[in-house]
């Protein structure tokens, strides 16, 4: 009798496992920023391939067919779910590292900062991240070789891709530091000028360049002759890599930031060097301890200003975790997040005057981010960045690499403001070997029953930008909701409320003037989002590129 009762328990048992199991996705998702790099992930998926294959095939095609957003000359944060019970989520840190001889004064001349040289030219660039992560994603989770994930990127290098107004525009944009540089006028303009759409962009040396990295290996960009002739091409432009610079660059697995939430969910996100994952964090806290969803439009703007403004206080005081000791805990704990949400009145913005000091970063808002679901349930997340436009708009003469200018991300003048207005951090002073503060914040929000993964460019307003999508969300809005939604955004400082054209009406603005805030109507929409949602316990799987982009969702 006992053993016919443990065959029923054991039957019952594994009954109510399967009926609970989480269901796999139907189908796999890729969601990139250009139609070309979509179709290189699910070129990989359909081989056989993983989100984590997929990733870096998105990678290496973005390199190509957004040379303006990401490159091989950049970095970039990875947010991995390897699939299981329960998941693993993994964050692999490929920000740039600053060269080992710069130091705070690299931008001073005269005693006085001067901006362009942290912009422009090859001075502005650290030491690039993208080709070591992909030779890492590669060696720790890949199921195919990195020559057949680099495939596709190769024949867009090599064969050329017709170029669009997304394109002209951004190249109109870094016009003047283009034309400056021989290589980069030569490969990304037409005769000096900003190309007619269907103009062909081929680019045969980064052919030759991604060629190289899948017959050697990802070493050989930063070992030997490679990374000899770049930074011989570095210094003769005035730059000041070296070849321990390169050849000591690794990138860096973390422990990703993960903040329980209220219904059983948790957000996964970046931890620092992302200042991005703990503003995101503090933002959702404090929002579940306001009404935010009962509140009309207007209200509910000034809600997410008072957060925004509070939590983008906060921001100054992280940097690079191997050289300072972030307060991560301090500021995501209980009595931090109850003292900032108490401290917001409902009909009154609070000056950022008044609020107690803090510092803050700026950096360029030309980024790119995709995202990867495959039918395991494995999914990756990664916000890209060369910094501006084109990055330094230097490239390395015979390579076809475009150089990032992310050096300009550190606070290069702790006494002055950037030109966005944001004020210096000295967390952020520029280091030898130390990687600049970012707000890219790749992330997952994860319960019982949906996955649902979050990113986004803009530079200051990607963590903004990733909650409101994160509250569509949790309003059970579907994924072309959450990129469409109009976007809202406060930096603590300047002490403005800016919004996109058309998101709040005259009598909303009105309101949330009488309460206080200063408005400030933007010129253009802003942002290229790229999300993914699971539902678990059906199977349903969704993505949703940015309608503001060119960007688009491919299924397998």
């Amino acid at each position: 009798m006992h053993q016919l009762h443990r065959v029923v328990l054991s039957v019952f048992l594994c009954w109510t496992l399967t009926a609970n199991a989480e269901q796999p996705p139907e189908h796999a998702y890729v969601s990139s920023a250009h139609p070309l790099a979509s179709a290189a992930g699910i070129e990989i998926l359909r081989q056989g391939g993983n989100a984590i294959d997929a990733a870096i095939a998105v990678t290496a095609a973005l390199a190509v067919v957004e040379p303006y957003g990401s490159g091989l000359g950049g970095g970039g944060f990875y947010l991995l779910r390897r699939a299981g019970q329960p998941a693993d989520y993994q964050f692999l840190d490929a920000r740039e590292r600053a060269p080992l001889t710069a130091h705070p004064d690299l931008y001073r001349v005269d005693g006085v900062v001067d901006p362009k040289l942290s912009l422009d030219g090859a001075l502005a660039a650290a030491i690039p991240g993208i080709p070591a992560a992909l030779g890492e994603l590669t060696q720790r989770h890949a199921r195919l070789s990195l020559a057949a994930n680099l495939a596709p990127a190769i024949t867009l290098a090599r064969d050329g891709f017709a170029i669009d107004a997304v394109y002209q525009e951004r190249a109109g944009w870094r016009l003047a530091a283009l034309q400056k540089d021989p290589e980069s006028s030569r490969l990304f303009l037409d005769q000096q000028a900003i190309p007619q759409q269907g103009w062909i962009l081929r680019q045969p040396e980064l052919a030759a360049t991604l060629s190289m990295l899948a017959k050697q290996g990802t070493n050989s960009f930063y070992h030997g002759a490679f990374a000899e002739k770049l930074v011989t091409a570095v210094q003769q432009a005035g730059g000041i890599w070296s070849t321990k610079d390169l050849s000591q660059y690794k990138v860096k697995w973390r422990t990703p930031l993960i903040v329980p939430l209220a219904e059983q969910r948790q957000l996964i996100t970046a931890p620092p060097p992302s200042a991005g994952g703990v503003a995101i964090a503090q933002s959702l806290l404090m929002l579940q301890r306001l009404p935010w969803q009962q509140a009309e439009p207007a209200q509910r703007a000034h809600y997410l200003a008072e957060v925004f403004r509070r939590a983008y206080r906060d921001r100054g005081l992280l940097g690079d975790p191997d050289f300072i000791d972030n307060p991560t805990q301090a500021l995501l704990a209980r009595a931090h997040i109850v003292q900032m949400t108490d401290s917001i009145q409902v009909d009154q913005a609070t000056p950022s005057a008044s609020l107690a000091p803090s510092t803050e970063i700026h950096e360029g808002d030309h980024t790119t981010h995709f995202a990867v679901l495959d039918q395991q349930g494995n999914a990756v997340a990664a916000t890209l960045s060369l910094n501006m436009m084109f990055g330094a708009a230097f490239t390395v003469p015979g390579t076809g690499l475009l150089l990032n200018d992310e050096m300009d991300d550190f606070a290069a003048d702790l006494q002055g403001s950037n030109a966005y207005g944001l004020s210096a951090s000295v967390a952020n002073a520029v280091q030898a070997g130390k990687r600049p503060l970012s707000s890219m914040s790749p992330s997952f929000l994860e319960g019982p029953n949906d996955f649902a993964a979050f990113g986004t460019p803009g530079g200051s307003r990607i963590p903004s930008m990733n909650v409101l999508s994160m509250l569509e969300y949790l309003n059970g809005q579907t994924p072309k909701q959450w990129v469409a939604t109009a976007r809202v955004h406060h930096q603590y400082l300047p002490d403005v409320l800016g919004f996109e054209p058309g998101a709040l009406t005259l009598q909303q603005q009105q309101r949330l003037q009488k309460k206080g805030h200063t408005l400030e109507e933007l010129t253009r929409n802003y942002g290229n989002q790229q999300v993914l949602l699971w539902q678990k316990k059906t199977g349903h799987s969704d993505a949703a590129s940015d309608p503001r982009g060119q960007g688009v969702s491919l299924s397998h």
